[in-house]
Parts: C-alpha cells; sequence; structure tokens
C-alpha cells in the first residue's frame, strides 16, 4: 500500500492505530450520511411531487405523465428575421463534433445556434470517429441530411461544403481558420472573438466542439432553435427508423413495454470509481482504464456509495421495480453497451425479470449485429427508448445518453419516466444489503413517489436543457400568462411568406415530432 507523503518515520504500531483511526472515522462519517437521509425519506411529511398520492398505480404510469395543459412548441414567438444570403453573411462555419452518437447530437444542435448567433453559413457538421466506438459513419449514415437543411431553412443555411470562389477566372479555395473554442463558451465569445476570425478569413473551423456553447442562455427564441434542431431536424436515416420501427412492433404486440439504460459500463464504473463490488481482476482492468482515461482523483467507494455517486447494479434495478409493484410478466428492453461483471450481476436481475431484450434479440438483422457496438445500434436505442411506454436510465449524471432521451421523452408528450434518486436510495440499499430487510420495499416507494414520472417540472441546475427544456420549448393551451401562449398554427406559413421564394405547401408543422416511425395507441 502505497504511504503519504511525511508518514514514512512512523512507529509501524502508531502507523497500524493512525490506519484504523481512520478507516473508523469514514465508517462513521458514512454511517452518519446514511442515517440522516433514512431519517429525513421517513419523517418527511411534504406531499409528494409526483401526483400520484400515497401509491404508485403502475396503470397511470403505462401512460403519459400529467402534462397540466402545456404542449411542445419550438417554434418563434417574436420577429424571426430569415438567415441571409451567402453573400450577405459574415461567412462559414465549420465543426467537428466529438464524443458518442448523443453528444454529438447536443453539438450539431449548439452548431447551428452558433451560425445563427454569428450570421453564418453553416457546413454540414463533422462527426468524429469515435474512438470508443470506432465507428465513421459520419453525418450522412446515420441522419437525414436532406431533411436536416429543409427544416431549419428559416433559421440557418446549410451547405455540405465551403463552395470555391471564382474570381477573375480563377478558382480559390477558402480555408478555414481553425480554434478550440473555450469549453460552454458564452455568446460574447461568438460574437467577439469567433466573428472577428471568420470575418478575416471567410470561414472558421472549429474543433472540438462538444460542450463549446453555455447551454443556459437568457434567449428563450435561441433555446428554441437548439429544441427546433433537436427534436425535428435531426432525424435518423430511414434504415435506422425501420429497424427501430420493426423492434417497437414486435414488443408492442406483447402489449406495454419498459426500456431501461443500464448503465453499469466500464467507463462509466471506472469514471464513478465504484470498485470494491469487483473481484481482484475485475478491479485492476477497471484502475487501469480509469488511469488511462480519467484525471487521477483519490476516491473512496463506501463514501461515494453513500452519497449516490455509483451507478445502481443491475439487482438493485430489480428491486426498486419490484418494490413499485411491477411483476416478473414486465417487457424489458436494455439499452446498453457490454455490462461489466457479466452473468455474475445480471443474474439476480434476470431473476426477477425474466423477459429482457435487447436489439439484437428482437430484431437479429446482419445491420444490427454488425453495428451493434456502433452508432447505428445507439441510434436503434435511442429510437427505441423515445418510443416507449416507460423510459428507465439508471446512471443520468454525465450519461448524455439517458439525459438526451429524458428531453426527448418530455418533449415527445411527457412520456413517462423512472428517475431513481440514487442518494436518497444509497442508505435503504446499504441497510438492506447489512440484514434490514423489513420495510425496504416501502422506503423504496417513498423515495420514488417523490419524482415527477416525466411531467412539466422546473429545470434546477445541474440539469441540463437537454434534459429539459421546459418552459422555453412548450406554451400552454389555456395560459395563466401572456409569454405562454402557444403561437398561431401557421407559422412557418408566416416565416416561409418572408422568404418569398420558398415553397410551401409541403411544409411540416413544428408542432409535429416529424418521426417516420407510428406511433401506437398508448
Amino acid at each position: 500500500m502505497m504511504r503519504r507523503p511525511g508518514h514514512h518515520r512512523l512507529h509501524p504500531k502508531q502507523a497500524g492505530v493512525k490506519g484504523m483511526v481512520g478507516k473508523l472515522s469514514i465508517a462513521v462519517l458514512v454511517l452518519l450520511i446514511c442515517t440522516i437521509s433514512l431519517l429525513a425519506s421517513s419523517t418527511s411529511s411534504g406531499k409528494p411531487r409526483s401526483g400520484y398520492g400515497s401509491e404508485i398505480k403502475l396503470e397511470e404510469l403505462w401512460r403519459s405523465a400529467n402534462s397540466a395543459g402545456w404542449r411542445p412548441s419550438s417554434a418563434p414567438r417574436s420577429n424571426w428575421p430569415p438567415p441571409p444570403a451567402p453573400s450577405e453573411g459574415n461567412g462559414y462555419l465549420r465543426v467537428r463534433c466529438n464524443g458518442g452518437l448523443n453528444q454529438q447530437r447536443s453539438a450539431i444542435c449548439n452548431a447551428v445556434l452558433a451560425a445563427r448567433i454569428m450570421n453564418a453559413t453553416l457546413v454540414l457538421p463533422e462527426l468524429d470517429a469515435n474512438s470508443f466506438w470506432h465507428d465513421d459513419s459520419g453525418f450522412y449514415g446515420i441522419y437525414d441530411v436532406e431533411h436536416f437543411i429543409r427544416t431549419l431553412r428559416f433559421d440557418v443555411r446549410i451547405v455540405e461544403r465551403i463552395p470555391e470562389i471564382h474570381k477573375n477566372g480563377k478558382i480559390k479555395k477558402i480555408k478555414a481558420f481553425q480554434i478550440r473554442p473555450p469549453r460552454d463558451a458564452p455568446i460574447s465569445w461568438y460574437t467577439s472573438v469567433a466573428l472577428e476570425k471568420m470575418k478575416k478569413h471567410g470561414a472558421i473551423y472549429l474543433t472540438p466542439f462538444s460542450h463549446r456553447l453555455a447551454e443556459e442562455i437568457d434567449n428563450a427564441e435561441y433555446q428554441r432553435l437548439r429544441c427546433r434542431v433537436n427534436y425535428h431536424a435531426l432525424r435518423f436515416k430511414p434504415l435506422i427508423m425501420k429497424l427501430s420501427q420493426s423492434i417497437v412492433d414486435k414488443l408492442r404486440s406483447q402489449g406495454h413495454f419498459m426500456s431501461i439504460h443500464l448503465r453499469f459500463e466500464m467507463d462509466m464504473l471506472a469514471f464513478a470509481g465504484c470498485l470494491d463490488i469487483f473481484n481482484p481482476e475485475q478491479q485492476a482492468v477497471l484502475k487501469k482504464y480509469r488511469e488511462a482515461n480519467f484525471a487521477p482523483k483519490v476516491l473512496n467507494y463506501d463514501e461515494r456509495r453513500a452519497i449516490g455517486k455509483c451507478p445502481l447494479t443491475p439487482e438493485e434495478v430489480g428491486l426498486i421495480l419490484r418494490a413499485m409493484g411491477f411483476d416478473n410478466s414486465t417487457r424489458i428492453f436494455l439499452a446498453a453497451g457490454e455490462l461489466f461483471g457479466g452473468d455474475q450481476f445480471m443474474n439476480p436481475f434476470r431473476m426477477l425479470f425474466p423477459n429482457l431484450e435487447n436489439h439484437s434479440s428482437v430484431d437479429p438483422r446482419d445491420e444490427l449485429v454488425e453495428n451493434a457496438r456502433g452508432l447505428l445500434g445507439s441510434a436503434v436505442d435511442y429510437m427505441v427508448c423515445l418510443l416507449s411506454d416507460i423510459f428507465m436510465p439508471t446512471y443520468d449524471g454525465p450519461s448524455n445518453f439517458a439525459n438526451n432521451l429524458l428531453g426527448h421523452r418530455l418533449y415527445y408528450g411527457f412520456r413517462t419516466t423512472i428517475r431513481p434518486d440514487r442518494k436518497a436510495l444509497a442508505p435503504i440499499f446499504i441497510a438492506w444489503e447489512n440484514g434490514q430487510k423489513a420495510g425496504f420495499d416501502e422506503a423504496v416507494r417513498r423515495v420514488m413517489l417523490k419524482t415527477n414520472f416525466g411531467g412539466p417540472h422546473k429545470r434546477v441546475p445541474p440539469e441540463s436543457f437537454y434534459t429539459n427544456s421546459w418552459p422555453e420549448c412548450f406554451c400552454q393551451i389555456s395560459p395563466r400568462y401572456p409569454a405562454d401562449k402557444c403561437p398561431p398554427e401557421d407559422v412557418l406559413q408566416i416565416l416561409s411568406s418572408q422568404l418569398g421564394s420558398e415553397e410551401t405547401n409541403d411544409l411540416e408543422p413544428l408542432t409535429s415530432l416529424n418521426l417516420t416511425v407510428s406511433e401506437a395507441e398508448r
């Protein structure tokens, strides 16, 4: 064991006593946290926010959450001028979106907004060949490019590449000036530093472009533009939609089904530092991965477990669902990469809920089998989870997949989500592991009743805009305040008239979701 600096002169007995005191201090701290949490959950007299009363009614969970008269609307509610012609704009914007599918999705939304802010023409965003997935599908391989450009024609001009300039009989190529944007850069950075370089060089190339524009912006129209990109313009290619539809149809043929993003995977476990439940060989694998991919940091498993920083184990997920009243006939679609620890951790979950499926088991086509770990598999998982009756993320901290889905399901008619409060549940699970079985189910239910189950709720930091775009991207049918009034249904025709030359007979209203997957009766 590595000694701390300054401790090398201690007598062995002194060192042993000091180490024991340290361990006891940690144990006391963990016990104190758990006791306080249990007392808080057992003595709480506040009414549950869910509106489900004092008991969980499964028949209500299988339906969408109570919308309270709100509906999705990301159409502009004030003057929204059309984008300028390329000759009148400030230049061209290129971006390289790094990360996985959903991290790239957020980056694309930010890229469109950045182009709008700078009065620039956007070059079709580049998708990085992800180092984890080893997938270089690119924008054309995942998304419907024609639909993307057409849907956003009232917001920004989008081209597939920077055009060549023909001047004095010569052809000149514009070389984009490369810039590394600061993380969570404010709008002022784009209207000053980035814009200055764009005007000077004619084009700029922002790379990397993940989380490079602040999420919280005090401009509701800018936020609504993000929603138009995320929930209307970004439509997967027909092949992906067809595969997703096939899986949803097969699952729905037997009734309702739930989707779970089981984030019990190597990268997340290594990131969280939750190693102690694994054997020495497995711990060595996780430590090696952590050292290679994350900054050095001393993490104590017991402390992190007590405050809910560890991903839920498959068994804990099963125990939560059982406590809520779901039985072993519940059909569950698992959206996850390769689960770490294998059958040792999955078997307890499978014993509780044997009807488990994933995209390969429901529809074992060659496309999915060959691309199960790539962007195609992730895209299909995303669509099936979006369309499922209930969605449950097991670790929605830095998980872009879960966070984006939570926001999309909120926008997609307040579809039910089950979001376990890991911090509140941790002391209950710790007590259960220590043999305190009595009252376990009731304690879990008390915690779960305090969630909103996917209904409209105020966004509170650190909740992301991409997780909860309410109220900017919603309107109220019978509003209490004028700002919440729904815009006119013909808003796209109004915007189109400003462009003059656009055809309007094939326009899709922004109140629709532009999904080719049919919506089954709920």
